[in-house]
Order: C-alpha cells, then structure tokens, then sequence
C-alpha cells in the first residue's frame, strides 16, 4: 500500500514538473478579483489541456515603474499589461516581443482596427488589447426633466448641446450644465472632431485655427453660462460633479457605470454619444486602453502565446463584458445580445464601444498616446486650458505660450 501510495505521489509530481508556468502581471486593487475569477472559470480550464499552469502576480503601488524596471532587471513576467499611454516608451526598449508570428493576419483582425493600430509601433504589433474605453455623454434625467429641457441625443452638435446646458443652468440655479476640465483627455476629443490632429507629418504638434475654434468653444462654456469649472464645484473630474448631483452631464467612459452604482445608485441617467462639431459635422473621442504584452526575453514563448490568445479569446470577453466590467475588444462582440438588454449601464456600454468607430472615412478617434512624450506632451494645453478657465490668461496669450512649450518638446522651429 505504501509502496503503491509512493508510486502515486511521484507520478503526481512528474505531472506537476511537466507543466510549463507562464507568469502574468497587472496592476491590483480590484482588478485582483477580476482576473482571478477569469482564469478559475474560463482561462485555466482550457490551458489544463496544453499542460500549462498560469502565475498570476498582481502589482500593487507605481505598476508603470514596477515594469519598467523588472524588465530591466531581467524579473519580468511572462505576461504583462501595457497602458496605452506609455506604450511606446516600453516598445522602444526592444524588450517586448512583437507578435506577428504568434498571430494570423485573420486571428489579429478579429480584434477592432483602431485597437490594433494602438498596439502597433514602427509597423510591428507588440500587444493584443485586452478591452478599452472611449468617451461618452451622460446626462441625468431627472435634472433635464425638471428643467424642461430636452435631454442631449446624437444629433446634437456643439450649438445645440451648448444650448440645452444653458437652459438647464439658467433654470437651475444650483446645477452646472457641465463641469468643464482643464484635461486634454476630455477637451481633445472637441479638437479631433475638427479634424486636428496631434502631430503633423514631421512628427511636430500645430495648434491650428482648427484647434483654436474648439479651445475658445470648450472654456468659453463657462463665460456664457453652459458650464462651470470642475474646481469651482470642490471636484476634479466631470463624473464627480455628475454622481454628486452638482451638474447635469458628464464626459466620461464606461469607468462611470460602476462609480454610479457605488454613489447614486437610484440615478437615472442616459448615455449618448458626443456632440458633432457644427462645422465638419464630426465627432472626435479618445481610445483608452490596454494591452496583454509578451517579454522578449521569456523562456516560454509559445506557452506564453497560447496563455494570451485564452486570456483574449471571445470566451474570456464573454465573460468579462456579461459582469459589466469591460468593453470587449473583438469586433465580433458589436452586436452581442448584452448591448441590447435595456437598463442605463448597457445602453452606457453600448454607447462607449460604438465610440470607437470613426464616422464617414475621416479618422477623428485616436488612442489616448502621444509618441513617446506622454504626459509632457499633454502639460502646455492643460496649462493653457487652466489659464482660460481660471482668467489668468487671454486665448490669444495661453495658446501661444503652449504652442512655444510644444516647440521645444517635439523640436519644430
């Protein structure tokens, strides 16, 4: 019996020796939870099959600089996010993998085409995007229909949505129609329905007369009574002054749904889609998201590949979008019957995953990086809205010292 029990005990073992481990890492907090429940339920059970055991280490505190120097110090994962953001930074390294020979060209088009070109650097793909964000109007039905004012919808253009914010805050004295920002992530999407774009083909960044026409438009929202600065109403975002009832719309992604649920919870709100600039008839927005990127020095290539392709099949996105917690990245999942079920958060989701279409051949949407400057880049229009919003500049005066910061960053002369 011993003996038998000893014979079992090694077989086991030998079992165990023979899967091959592939790490994975991404940030903690509550995506602990997510993640985990991914791969007990949908991702593990299918790679039992190909003897590969999935680690999963989540980081919490700085991830971005966890992973920059792990990568440095040879202890990365295998598997590992990449915030759009600072993607290019770490695909410049050279310590990622590309993955165009792990991936057809059929398998990689099955993914949106806007999230597949936010991954691809120097014409190589180095991350499959795992889901993503765009921007979104939200407004609150209750505030609008005490107003009397018709809610905002997808025909209205900055004019028209413009007019219905003033309404809202000259009948409601205590309700802002918008809390504006001074956040390019949020007024830049008005700059890319102009059809500006950030970088011309020198690879430098040109505040136009079409950038012009969209700054004066956003922070003059305050000056003619559609909005009020998000600081002046004690918050730093728009979803903050939304969920706390202080203004009637928001600008914000699918982030909000579960921010809402948590804080007014009996709201009810709607979502559409931003609003057309009045002269191109476009509509500009951000994409947010993030990537599943391999480490070019992992030991387990293919294992980390077939980890990947699970952790991104339309399975996983199944899973992962009927919780509410992400907007799927596969085109395939456009029409998914959760889109259609009635209720504010998928009609929020909808609303976000349709944002990342570009309208009429004219791309207006771009992925929310900025080569490899990132935050700098960003800084001189944050600076200069801030200056407009809070009257310590003229347009004329904030512009022209962010277009002169943005020419030392990029080197246009």
């Amino acid at each position: 019996m011993r003996k038998a029990l000893a014979v079992l005990l090694a077989l086991l073992g030998l079992t165990a020796l023979a899967q091959t481990q592939v790490r994975i890492s991404g940030w903690g907090g509550t995506d602990i939870a997510i993640v985990n429940g991914l791969l007990k339920e949908v991702v593990q059970p299918k790679l039992d099959k190909e003897g590969i055991r999935v680690v999963y280490e989540p980081i919490e505190g700085d991830y971005t600089q966890w992973l920059f120097n792990a990568l440095s110090a040879g202890t990365a994962p295998d598997l590992f996010y990449v915030d759009i953001f600072w993607s290019e930074s770490l695909f410049a390294t050279g310590r990622v993998e590309t993955l165009d020979r792990y991936f057809t060209r059929q398998e990689v088009g099955e993914f949106l085409p806007n999230l597949v070109q936010a991954f691809t650097y120097q014409g190589k793909l180095y991350g499959i995007p795992k889901d993503f964000n765009t921007l979104a109007l939200q407004f609150n039905k209750d505030i609008f229909d005490e107003a009397g004012v018709k809610y905002p919808n997808q025909q209205d253009t900055w004019e028209t949505f413009e007019a219905k914010l003033r309404q809202v805050q000259s009948k409601l004295k205590d309700v802002a129609g918008l809390c504006v920002v001074a956040d390019f992530a949020r007024f830049g999407a008005f700059a890319f329905a102009t059809g500006w774009k950030p970088f011309d083909e020198k690879g430098h960044t040109v505040l136009d007369a079409n950038f012009r026409r969209a700054f004066e438009w956003y922070t003059g929202l305050v000056r003619r009574g559609a909005a009020r600065f998000a600081q002046d109403l004690g918050e730093g975002w728009t979803g903050g002054c939304f969920g706390g009832e202080k203004a009637a719309t928001a600008l914000e992604g699918a982030w909000i749904g579960g921010f809402l649920r948590d804080k007014a919870p009996n709201m009810r709100y709607g979502t559409t889609f931003l609003p057309l600039d009045p002269v191109t008839k476009g509509r500009g927005n951000f994409v947010f998201t993030v990537s599943w990127s391999m480490n070019a020095q992992s030991r387990n290539k293919e294992a980390t590949a077939k980890v990947l392709k699970a952790l991104t099949s339309p399975e996983a996105q199944q899973w992962v979008l009927e919780r509410g917690l992400a907007i799927p990245s596969r085109r395939a999942l456009a029409n998914n019957p959760y889109f259609q079920r009635p209720g504010k958060e998928p009609e929020l989701n909808r609303i976000v995953f349709q944002g990342s279409t570009s309208q009429g051949g004219v791309n207006l949407v771009y992925p929310f990086k900025f080569r490899g400057f990132g935050g700098d880049w960003m800084r001189p229009i944050n600076e200069a809205l801030q200056a407009v919003l809070t009257g310590q500049k003229s347009v004329d005066r904030a512009l022209r010292d962010a277009q002169a910061a943005l020419d030392r960053l990029t080197g246009r002369r």
